[in-house]
């Protein structure tokens, strides 16, 4: 963001002058930042099976989707966690409209690989048309999560640690 910019709107300098360190990491490495690239992948391995299962009718992809959806919704639960966790504990996140944003997509898509899982678990060969909707569905809503993710890093700073003698 310009200096103009936050000259301009007391509202936005405010916002600005708070921190935005992370409360949750390890060594200065924020945790949700580390977290969330398992059920990143985990959820576009779904697709994947999903879209080899259709080609193939393979019933080993039906599997792997099965495996890969229940792990993609056990990992999204742990940094769902840790990113709640970080926008209640710090100010400066909160703050901020596009860390709302990004919640609220990355809930979404917690609730979708849940879902995906659960219609796995529940109905085996659900897999077509439903598992692979919802898998699509799924990789939608981790490119807007990560988005916005990557727009909080980037523009805003959030969660970047840096000390005065670096």
């Amino acid at each position: 963001m310009s200096d103009t910019a936050t000259s301009k709107s007391p509202i936005i300098a405010a916002v600005t002058e708070k921190d935005v360190s992370s409360a949750v990491a390890i060594a200065g490495h924020p945790i949700h930042a580390m977290a969330v690239h398992f059920p990143i992948a985990l959820a576009v391995a779904t697709l994947g099976a999903d879209v080899f299962y259709w080609w193939s009718a393979d019933p080993f992809w039906e599997r792997a989707g099965l495996w890969a959806a229940g792990f993609a919704f056990a990992t999204a639960v742990g940094a769902s966690l840790v990113g709640t966790m970080e926008l209640l504990m710090v100010p400066g996140i909160r703050a901020r409209a596009a860390s709302w944003t990004h919640a609220i997509a990355a809930m979404m898509f917690v609730s979708i690989v849940g879902l995906n899982w659960g219609v796995r678990l529940a109905v085996p060969n659900a897999v077509l048309p439903l598992g692979l909707v919802l898998s699509a569905l799924g990789a939608v809503f981790t490119g807007l999560a990560g988005w916005h993710g990557g727009k909080l890093i980037l523009h805003h700073g959030v969660g970047i640690m840096v000390s005065d003698q670096e």
